[in-house]
This record gives structure tokens, sequence and C-alpha cells, in this order.
């Protein structure tokens, strides 16, 4: 839904993930905002495979707006590689809602690459924070939700919740702190490192590149000792997420 209250906010790159349905409506918020003066930004950039894509269709002869034809995995190696930590305007991603873990994977290429020789794996997470949905897809991530309901499309999960008509008393980043002292308990777990999609302006919801970047930092700290350690990663917002163990076996050196 579009909020055409919010207030202006200035914005670095926007990479939004998929030129379908979801980005090309993402891309039309995010000019509109810019139209009623509601937002401004350096860069829009839609990442998708399909040149032929909806965005490109529909959008992408707007100004200040690239489609960038590429494999998401393929442009967040490329992009992030050069970003800056901090960024004014801040640099943002927006995510659809049906895309994998991007970021995650993000982090395990990166972990692989920053130990060469040691077990850097994908493992599923053991115990759930408690919610009403909570689901383990095929490849172990673990999909929660506090909703047991069908929550409206492009919902900004306000503090009033649209649909039990009460306030939301919930939030998944909370649940997810919780989580790590719960797995910390049995095994030694580190993080949790979020990318937690907050609405910003006119329904489009997005993180900070500079969220990702720190959240690279988080697992390279985790892992610096050599011991065996899992790091919690979940993409979340106030009431969904996606949350995965990034497994860091022990370095080559501990084990001389």
């Amino acid at each position: 839904m579009a909020d055409a209250s919010s207030a202006s906010i200035a914005l670095g790159d926007v990479v939004i993930v998929g030129g379908g349905c979801y980005g090309s409506f993402y891309a039309g918020q995010l000019l509109r905002a810019r139209e009623r003066g509601s937002a401004t930004w350096r860069r829009l950039l839609v990442v998708d495979r399909d040149p032929g894509c909806r965005f490109a269709a529909e959008l992408a002869a707007a100004d200040d707006t690239e489609l960038v034809v590429a494999e998401w995995g393929a442009f967040f190696d490329r992009y992030l590689a050069g970003a800056a930590p901090t960024s004014d305007p801040p640099d943002a991603i927006v995510p659809s809602p049906l895309m994998p873990h991007l970021m995650y994977e993000w982090l395990l290429r990166r972990a692989r690459a920053r130990w060469p020789g040691r077990l850097v794996e994908p493992r599923p997470v053991p115990l759930g924070p408690g919610t009403p949905y909570d689901a383990q897809a095929p490849d172990g991530t673990r999909y929660v939700s506090f909703a047991d309901w069908l929550c409206p499309t492009h919902c900004v999960e306000p503090a009033i919740c649209p649909v039990i008509r009460a306030p939301r008393t919930w939030e998944m980043g909370d649940a997810m702190e919780a989580l790590v002292r719960r797995l910390d308990a049995v095994r030694r777990t580190a993080g949790p490192v979020l990318f937690t999609c907050r609405h910003r302006v006119y329904g489009v919801g997005m993180f900070d590149v500079g969220t990702v970047l720190h959240g690279d930092r988080v697992v390279a700290d985790a892992g610096e000792a050599g011991r065996p350690t899992d790091v919690l990663v979940g993409t979340v917002s106030a009431c969904h997420g996606a949350a995965s163990l990034l497994h860091l076996g022990p370095s080559p050196d501990s084990l001389a």
C-alpha cells in the first residue's frame, strides 16, 4: 500500500532485486515518491537477468533509472565489492518478497573466500523462534512469521496490524536475538546478522548496504579465533523472516 504521508528521504544508490511484478511496482512507487517530493536518490538500479522484464517494458525510460541485466548473485559480488561501509546519503537494497536468501548466500561466498582451507557451509536452524508459522525449506532455510493469517499485499507493517486491528506487539528482530541466546546455550553461536527490511516511503521496504557490509564483519569476527562457530543470519521484517546458520568449522591451525 502506498504511504503518501511518509517524510522525505534522501538515498544514494537504490538497488531493486528483480524487474518483474514486485520490482516494477517498487520502482513505480519510488518514482511517484520523487515526483511528489518525498524521495530523492542518486541512481535507481533494477537487477534482473531478463532484458525484457516488466520493468524494462514499463519504466526503464525514466530518468536516473537503469536496468542491470545480470544474475543476482553475480551482481552483488561485483557491487558490494566496491561499496562503502557508510555513505551519506545511504545506499539501499529493496528485496523481493519471493527472492532467495541472497545476502546470506553472499556472506557464505565471502566466508569461503576468506578461509579457503576451512569448512564453511550452510546449516539449518535447529530451533524456531516460537512463531505461529515455522517451516523449513528443502535447502534448510527456516521461514518464520508471527502471522497465522494472510497478510495484505505490500503491507507496511504499521503499529496497528491491519488484519487483527490491534497493536502489533511483536518484532522479528527481538525474536532472532532471543533465538541466538537459546542456540548459543547448546553450541557456540554468534549473531544474529539481520538484514531488516523497513518500509521507508510509499510502501517500499529496504535495508542499507552498510548493514550488509557490517554483517560480513560480524562473520569475520566470529571466525577469527578459529573455533567451530555458527552464525545466525536472517533476512527479516517486523513480522516475517528467513533464517539460516552459516557454519564455520575449525581453522587448520587450530587442528595442528
